[in-house]
């Protein structure tokens, strides 16, 4: 049996999943590490724990798909990856920093000075990127400021996919893809943007050379390829950012399809067949190929809010897993709206549709009668209403949602898709696997092994696992606490410091 890896490398743990030719499952294999935390608005990676990261993944998947399979041959490897990330390497190519990853907020004050001028709304027009702490565009102003050492002594800026391919083969390239969510390349002419760079004070030159998501590399080193159990010549395909290959391995590219995704953090996503920005620059824009473009907003609290939640009240020590099942049977007892209850779930500050890294959490409208479960209920609520807030911008700059596509973590929840499908009122569709970054790596793979010639060629005939359609009494029950969670927003937000 031929198949493909796809390699997705997020947040909170790198996946490598194994792809027969029709796109089934028949391996996968998950290594978790922390976000480092070392101060109020610092998170951060180890750039080598994500690279053995990636090495082991591939490893355990390769070894057990020899082991079931005979004869099997492995055609390609191919990479997905979260957004935003930064590292600073130095000439003998080594980090000079750790991963300054999404959720860092330590460069918001030079992000708030950028996103009130006509440079920064000019920048975002350009590049797709809001004017955020999230992008590095604004890492790199903050670190020449606050570490100039670092900033001088920087021969490269680069991303953990960019390191774990510079690891592997020598050179430092960027898939279009990842490079349109720097605040860096133009999302128009498909190069580095020079007055981002102007104002970031770097070059060209201590950036990757951007490539197509299907760019091939080959050639790795017998040492890697043992360590690996892999053949030395296999493909490695850079792929692209974990974002747009969700949309992607969620087969959601006609009009008016969008994906809900929820990990670590959450976004929902549009596919465009051309840039989309929007005038008041509430919403992102980002390259999956020259003429597919992924429009639409990330929020930070998705899975890290449900994180925090059971680790603080009551589930520290079971696994994710279980105390995410937990959590939702818990949910479940309480009727839509919780009793009234809302919950501002901005733990980390939020991207969009605010873009406001001082947003803070909160409970609203506390009364006696609530209990345990409506606060858990609320905070799984307060999730989805942060991502209906981003669709109804969406449904204003590109036209209405005609469907959602669900993946992620939490697609495997059936109760989770049902509040998501009776908030939007619409109808939500789950494809047979949720790995959707991983199974858009393995998409990408195809077509640069000449598999297929596009990607419509696959989406056509590829079966959805389960739909999910919307309940209207429950939707009108969280519509009514809906509204006040956007005016509590508008009513507290000055307060945020």
């Amino acid at each position: 049996m031929d198949y493909i890896i796809g390699v997705d490398i997020g947040t909170s743990g790198t996946k490598a999943v194994a792809f027969d030719g029709g796109g089934d499952i028949i391996g996968s294999h998950y290594v978790g590490y922390p976000l480092l935390n070392p101060q109020s608005g610092y998170f951060e990676q180890e750039p080598e724990v994500l690279y053995a990261a990636v090495m082991e993944s591939v490893s355990v998947v390769a070894r057990s798909v020899i082991a079931a399979i005979s004869g099997s041959r492995l055609l390609a490897v191919s990479f997905s990856s979260a957004m935003h990330g930064l590292i600073a390497v130095d000439g003998r190519h080594q980090p000079l920093t750790n991963c300054i990853t999404w959720a860092d907020t330590r460069s918001e004050s030079f992000a708030d000075g950028l996103k009130a001028t006509d440079e920064g709304l000019d920048i975002y027009r350009k590049t797709g990127t809001p004017i955020h702490p999230m992008s590095p565009l604004c890492k790199l102003l903050w670190m020449r400021e606050s570490l100039p050492g670092v900033f001088e002594a920087a021969h490269k800026f680069i991303s953990v996919k960019e390191y774990v391919f510079f690891r592997l083969f020598g050179r430092y390239v960027i898939d279009e893809s990842l490079a349109s969510a720097t605040g860096l390349f133009n999302i128009h002419t498909f190069d580095w943007h020079v007055p981002a760079l102007e104002l970031a004070g770097i070059s060209c030159e201590q950036l990757s050379e951007p490539v197509p998501i299907t760019y091939t590399l080959s050639g790795l080193d017998t040492e890697q390829a043992a360590q690996l159990h892999i053949p030395a010549d296999t493909p490695f395909v850079v792929g692209g950012s974990d974002g747009c290959l969700a949309n992607l391995g969620a087969q959601a590219v006609r009009a008016g399809d969008a994906v809900v995704t929820i990990g670590t953090s959450g976004a929902i996503r549009m596919s465009t067949t051309s840039p989309k920005t929007d005038k008041m620059a509430r919403t992102f824009c980002y390259v999956l190929t020259r003429t597919r473009f992924v429009s639409g907003g990330a929020i930070n609290s998705g899975g890290v809010v449900l994180r925090w939640y059971k680790d603080n009240f009551g589930l520290a020590h079971a696994s994710e897993e279980e105390a995410y099942r937990l959590l939702a049977e818990e949910a479940a007892g309480v009727a839509a709206g919780a009793g009234g209850l809302v919950f501002l779930p901005y733990l980390a500050g939020e991207r969009a549709p605010h873009w406001n890294a001082a947003a803070k959490g909160m409970f609203f409208g506390v009364q006696m009668h609530h209990r345990k479960a409506h606060f858990t209920r609320a905070v799984f609520e307060g999730i989805v209403y942060s991502l209906y807030s981003v669709g109804r911008v969406l449904e204003e700059t590109g036209g209405p949602i005609n469907a959602i596509h669900a993946n992620g973590g939490f697609a495997r929840s059936v109760w989770w898709v049902q509040l998501l499908a009776d908030v939007f009122n619409k109808e939500v569709y789950v494809q047979q696997t949720v790995e959707g970054a991983a199974k858009g790596a393995w998409l990408v793979a195809c077509k640069a092994l000449g598999n297929m010639t596009d990607f419509d060629d696959y989406l056509r005939v590829s079966p959805v696992g389960a739909v999910f359609r919307p309940d209207a009494a429950a939707h009108e029950a969280y519509m009514a606490n809906f509204g006040t969670f956007q005016r509590l927003y508008d009513s507290v937000k000055a307060m945020f410091y």
